[in-house]
């Protein structure tokens, strides 16, 4: 059975370059008849007659997968493969899709040879054309080409299409993404003339010393007999295909300057459209350089996705896509773990990214045979894969974008990537190769981990890193191993809240030349959102017995594309202009190719949060790598409070990724303050009644000593808080390296408070508290005490861990090296839905994931403080924040002060309500808001699939104290 041998394919022609042609062209997509059956045997055997009826066949959508148009279900798996692992046979469950497609042929159309093209089917199929068999194929994100000129017919045509969802090919795609069989890529029918081009492989070097290109382009015709000539108009060039030629100047293609030539190649029966750029690729003293410099990658990893249509991705959102990245910054995308459609390659080239182009290989679910039977090391497999790297080497060849070919992922060790190597680099010997899992590197060019501890990465940084055993015996691999440039091909995984540290890791590469950067895991959550449904949907949500859980939710957009708060935290993280001052203003430019003469640097001088001056500074041309200093602007006003300068870096005219006015960077500093005056507010005396306490605008129970009232307005608490709901990362991995283990071993999920003293002084209300879990020895002892100046009320809280905390020894020994948060938490009304905040935002700020707050004035709804993450968790805390106002409608409400500051949280359901919740649609609003003023919480790092937080950013347990101010707000 094809669906099951070794063979990559028959009946195709040979792979070659995706290219735009004058030649005529029919696009198959649309609607086309479909029918599933259960497996092959149950698929109709008259599929491909033009005969055989269809009328009761449904209609499906090309490009598309049919599991997102109403036929089976999606399956999301991580490592495992969703089948048992038999290779190379396939399940006795195998749904085989017919799909039918009738199509008129022009009356002008030309006789002769005629190509049929399928970009990408998952995951095997047979075509079938006018009934006679074309061939078959296997390799899902590849192309497929099929002689179809002998087949078609003047006027109507029909095309069929057999698609297996799971086949030998199965084997060697567990990329970390939903299942999702069908036609979910182009198909198209092109003339192909027999005076016309078969394919084109353009060669374009640059001399950073000289300035000067070289360019050759070679090219195969239908038939030899005719000739093409090569048009470079704007250079004056009229080559003969495979005739090099020196150019004496021109522009060099980077990603920071993506300069690109029009070309064109003519025969006498077709005209191929080019897009030269002009870049060197070289591995110089360890290190990878394009024209003559080093770069480093700020880069993503990106599967391709649609929360509707999953993989069947269109060429608009792709170009969203690449303007999102330029616009945060990134520079870099490794197309994880695949070639993306070949569109999103020319618009790389356009806009501008450096692109790791990877294999459509992965072979990962062989981890639970130990590696047995693991295609990667079995010659007979060993077709099936080079054919892969043969198919995406030959189509993506002529993109300048594309700098390092990668040989696949997670796929284990094996001799057969040896074969994938050597074809490669003889077919193009001028990209490098990039393979990460076998740490032998004895195919790869580059030392590559995922995931590396941040201390790790300094060690390989300065070339101190230990030696894999892989290479601990083979003294001349090692020393290969230990000279190549190291690239972190995964890190930072941006599942849910977070991820944190990307500042911490920034700096380690900025810190050594031989890391060369890396790629955050992932671009994009893969939710889907269904016919109907609000909610994101994810690996368990179909009754699938193996499934990956919400591991595919994992990326900078949400599924939307809304840019998460990771996003905008990566973007501030890797600015390549950076501003440091105040006093002289330093503006260094990290690019690697261009000026910063695209800019304008603007600034914004602030007191108390407001606007109080404003211009536009002079900044000389500054070099790649260089910088310069610019004093203070001569315009500052001064004056009493908080003063804070913010200087911009903004585009200064349009680009193609983003309008004039664009920031692409900013620096922030305090300035020296005029002393202000404190107000003078006399003491409030104490007045305790029968079960109430008054002390100033409050009102206190006796019994618990709560504030119940705060100036008219019913509140309850505040009292301490110590737990979050988990986080993605909190959680770790698999229950691997989680802390969320260690919190509720130490009952910090559980806790109950009781109240053992409430101490009515003359000017003070001291309650006194231990906060304890069932079940535990261990507590907090806390204290309360609250004062009255004027129309405000004063909290201290004092924090003393009691009993446990270091283990009672024996065997039972909690173990929580950190607290969730450490702040209180109380409840106002439902009608508090307005909040107002002097300090950090806009968006939401962690410990280890605050670059991108800057202090000011800011305003939002309760319900836009949230942050909507398809699995909900903590969220939403503005950090840094001198003061906030909370109020209805009408202005009634209360106003917290900091001590100097806090962090805060406010949403209309509780931590316990959102650690619940598995979709955001499991989340109903109480009939209050909970606000949490803290003074501080843990950090997030990264261990949903990586480090947890550095240990600067751990709340430890232990003696705390801290403070805030309430207040009531009145319309009047």
């Amino acid at each position: 059975m094809y669906y099951e041998d070794l063979v990559p394919g028959t009946g195709r022609r040979e792979p070659r370059a995706w290219l735009r042609s004058s030649a005529p062209v029919i696009s198959l997509n649309g609607s086309w008849r479909f029918k599933l059956s259960a497996g092959p045997s149950e698929a109709p055997v008259d599929v491909m007659s033009p005969t055989a009826a269809d009328n009761d066949w449904d209609e499906l959508v090309v490009p598309g997968h049919w599991v997102l148009q109403g036929y089976d279900r999606p399956r999301y798996t991580n490592t495992a493969f969703p089948f048992p692992i038999d290779p190379p046979r396939t399940p006795a469950a195998n749904p085989t899709g017919d799909h039918r497609r009738w199509f008129d042929l022009p009356a002008d159309w030309p006789a002769g040879r005629a190509v049929l093209r399928f970009e990408g089917v998952d995951s095997c199929f047979k075509v079938w054309l006018n009934g006679a068999e074309l061939g078959t194929s296997k390799g899902s994100r590849l192309p497929s080409e099929f002689e179809a000129g002998p087949h078609l017919r003047p006027g109507r045509n029909l095309l069929t299409v057999r698609v297996h969802q799971w086949s030998s090919g199965s084997y060697l795609e567990d990329q970390d993404m939903w299942w999702l069989p069908g036609i979910f890529r182009d198909v198209t029918l092109r003339s192909h003339p027999a005076d016309g081009i078969d394919d084109v492989f353009v060669h374009a070097g640059f001399d950073h010393v000289t300035g000067a290109g070289e360019l050759r382009v070679d090219c195969v015709t239908t038939d030899p007999a005719y000739g093409a000539r090569v048009l470079v108009p704007e250079l004056g060039l009229d080559l003969a295909p495979g005739e090099s030629v020196a150019i004496p100047a021109v522009e060099p293609w980077s990603a920071e300057v993506p300069r690109l030539y029009e070309a064109t190649v003519v025969a006498p029966g077709e005209t191929v459209e080019l897009r030269i750029g002009f870049r060197t690729i070289k591995l110089e003293d360890g290190l990878l350089t394009v024209n003559g410099r080093p770069i480093l990658f700020r880069g993503v990893n990106r599967h391709e996705h649609d929360e509707y249509r999953g993989r069947a991705v269109s060429t608009e959102t792709m170009r969203q896509d690449l303007v999102l990245m330029k616009q945060h910054n990134i520079n870099a995308v490794r197309t994880a773990h695949y070639p993306p459609h070949p569109a999103f390659l020319d618009l790389c080239d356009e806009l501008g990214l450096w692109v790791i182009d990877e294999c459509d290989l992965e072979t990962h679910g062989f981890i639970y045979t130990d590696w047995q039977g693991n295609p990667a090391d079995d010659p007979a497999w060993a077709p099936m894969m080079l054919d892969r790297m043969q198919r995406m080497v030959e189509r993506d060849k002529n993109h300048p974008s594309i700098v390092v070919w990668s040989l696949g992922n997670e796929s284990h060790r094996g001799r057969n990537f040896g074969d994938l190597a050597a074809w490669t680099r003889d077919r193009d010997p001028d990209r490098p190769l990039f393979y990460e899992r076998d740490r032998s590197y004895e195919f790869s060019d580059f030392y590559s981990l995922m995931y590396t501890p941040l201390e790790e990465l300094e060690r390989i940084g300065s070339r101190t890193e230990e030696v894999p055993a892989e290479t601990a015996e083979d003294p001349e691999l090692e020393a290969r191993r230990r000279a190549l440039p190291f690239v972190l091909c995964e890190y930072a995984h941006a599942m849910g809240n977070g991820p944190g540290g990307l500042a911490d890791y920034q700096r380690v590469f900025e810190k050594y030349p031989r890391l060369q950067g890396g790629f955050v895991w992932e671009w994009i959550d893969h939710g889907l959102l269904l016919p109907g449904a609000t909610d994101h949907v994810y690996g368990g949500d179909f009754g699938e017995k193996i499934h990956g859980s919400n591991f595919c939710v994992d990326g900078l957009l949400f599924p939307d594309r809304t840019p998460s708060p990771g996003l905008t935290e990566y973007k501030k993280v890797i600015e390549p202009v950076r501003v440091t001052g105040p006093d002289p203003l330093r503006i260094e430019n990290r690019q690697d190719f261009a000026t910063l003469d695209h800019l304008e640097f603007t600034w914004i001088e602030e007191v108390e949060g407001e606007e109080v001056a404003a211009g536009t500074l002079t900044v000389p041309t500054i070099q790649p790598g260089a910088s310069a200093e610019v004093p203070l602007p001569g315009g500052l006003v001064g004056g009493g409070g908080e003063r804070w300068l913010t200087v911009r870096a903004i585009l200064a005219k349009d680009e193609p990724w983003a309008a004039a006015g664009h920031e692409v960077a900013w620096g922030q500093f305090e300035l020296p303050r005029s002393a202000s005056v404190v107000p003078d507010a006399s003491q409030r005396t104490v007045a305790a009644g029968h079960d109430r306490i008054r002390l100033g605008p409050g009102v206190f129970d006796l019994r618990s000593g709560l504030l119940v009232e705060l100036g008219g307005l019913s509140v309850e608490g505040p009292r301490l808080d110590l737990w979050r709901a988990p986080t993605d990362n909190d959680n770790g991995q698999g229950g691997n390296n989680d802390v969320v283990s260690e919190w509720r071993a130490a009952g910090l999920d559980r806790l109950e408070h009781r109240v053992d003293a409430v101490e009515v002084g003359e000017r003070e209300l001291v309650v006194r508290s231990r906060v304890a879990p069932d079940g535990l020895g261990l507590g907090v002892r806390t204290t309360y005490r609250w004062t009255a100046a004027g129309e405000t009320l004063r909290l201290s809280v004092d924090v003393e861990p009691d009993g446990g905390w270091d283990g009672p020894g024996g065997t039972i020994k909690p173990v929580c090296g950190s607290w969730p948060r450490l702040g209180v938490r109380m409840a106002l009304p439902a009608l508090i839905d307005r909040v107002r905040w002097f300090g950090g935002g806009p968006g939401e700020a962690y410990a280890d994931s605050r670059q991108a707050s800057r202090v000011g004035r800011y305003s939002a709804t309760v319900d836009e403080l949230q942050t909507p993450y398809v699995v909900p968790q903590e969220n939403g805390a503005r950090i840094d924040v001198r003061w906030a106002e909370l109020a209805d409608a009408e202005g009634n409400g209360v106003r917290v002060d900091g001590a100097p500051v806090f962090q805060l949280t406010a949403r209309r359901w509780t931590a316990e309500d959102l650690e619940r919740a598995r979709h955001r649609g499991d989340l109903v609003a109480r009939d209050r808001v909970y606000l949490n003023l803290d003074l501080a919480q843990n950090g997030l790092g990264s261990a949903s699939c990586g480090p947890r937080a550095l240990p600067q950013y751990v709340l430890a347990p232990g003696p705390q104290s801290f403070a805030v101010t309430f207040g009531p707000l009145s319309a009047g």
